[in-house]
């Protein structure tokens, strides 16, 4: 019985050392976790042709002004193209903005995320907004 009471007596004492160092702070502060995330975006609009003849000529336009660019699309500066080639090719060139000012029109936006660290499979992510036009 005599060996309970020196136990019980020895434990009060424990326990507030225990306490001092948990609640010590720490000096340094966390370092952030490098896991070499890899993130691809994919932006896809969608347009539709409101004015085809100025379609046309804003294309043909940006074909004399970038014949580069048109000889990917497989056209010469002076080649007439099809309504939807001189989209492509406008699409090519402009943002979403210019392209409303030369004939096209944005219906619906996709956004596109894939992100992965080099352990993980990539996650990815949808979003789709459509764009409401105000008559």
């Amino acid at each position: 019985m005599n060996h309970l009471t020196e136990l019980s007596d020895l434990t009060p004492l424990a326990h507030p050392k225990l306490r001092s160092v948990a609640t010590v702070p720490r000096s340094a502060p966390p370092r952030p976790l490098d896991l070499r995330v890899r993130a691809q975006r994919i932006q896809i609009d969608e347009l539709v042709v409101d004015d085809p003849h100025q379609v046309l000529a804003h294309a043909q336009q940006a074909a004399l002004d970038d014949p580069d660019m048109a000889a990917q699309f497989g056209h010469g500066p002076m080649d007439s193209m099809s309504l939807s080639a001189a989209a492509a090719l406008l699409c090519a060139l402009y943002d979403t903005d210019a392209l409303t000012t030369m004939g096209l029109r944005l219906t619906r936006e996709t956004t596109r995320v894939s992100a992965s660290n080099q352990q993980s499979e990539p996650v990815s992510l949808v979003r789709t907004t459509t764009v409401e036009q105000g008559d």
